[in-house]
């Protein structure tokens, strides 16, 4: 059992999907961070923003359409989450607000973001309504995970068999545009030939 435990933690270590980041929100600025997600994915995030008297600061999470799927006003510590319903790029902006009479000071943002597994309360939700033992619930979230990792990989040979099929599209367009392009560079050297010849003609220059 604790060869067994051990392995799970080892596991579970080199597995994480988590990502921190802390920057500074300049005074009236706005800063935003992009990432592209699947469909049904859970994402969810933890934010710090350093106290500063008289400025405030908003979050949005939107897609690439504008479409809000998490806002809040005058934030100083929380959370948040959401559900992708579609393949598409996501960011989540900060935005800093600091009155006109005001002298503006940068606040300090920290960020730690999960998504996927990685933001299932397994201990918690999943493990109360089933009722599950602490190694039951690990066992869940290895085969969640593994089913994560199935997926990646099934995403990435898609992309690989894209790109291979765009290289070779583009390959062949390239290798039609050469040899077009040779065929006109012969035939107007052919003419070029045939226009100079009958001219020394005229001219009495060859026979």
């Amino acid at each position: 059992m604790d060869v067994l435990t051990i392995l799970f933690f080892v596991f579970g270590c080199l597995t994480v999907d988590v990502r921190g980041i802390m920057f500074k929100l300049e005074p009236n600025g706005q800063k935003c961070l992009k990432e592209e997600l699947q469909s049904d994915v859970l994402v969810t995030g933890d934010y710090e923003i350093s106290d500063v008297p008289g400025q405030k600061v908003d979050y949005s999470v939107k897609d690439s359409k504008g479409h809000i799927l998490s806002q809040k006003d005058d934030i100083s510590k929380g959370k948040f989450s959401f559900v992708t319903e579609t393949f598409d790029t996501f960011e989540v902006c900060f935005a800093s607000r600091v009155p006109s009479h005001q002298r503006g000071v940068a606040h300090e943002v920290s960020l730690i973001t999960k998504r996927g597994v990685e933001a299932k309360n397994y201990e918690g939700e999943l493990g109360e309504a089933a009722k599950l033992k602490p190694l039951e619930v690990e066992l869940k979230r290895l085969e969640d995970l593994s089913d994560a990792i199935v997926q990646d990989f099934a995403l990435m040979r898609k992309r690989e068999e894209e790109m291979r099929d765009t290289n070779e599209s583009t390959n062949s367009r390239v290798m039609y545009l050469s040899i077009f392009g040779m065929c006109c560079l012969l035939g107007l050297a052919t003419w070029q030939l045939l226009y100079l010849r009958r001219y020394f003609k005229a001219k009495k220059l060859i026979e």
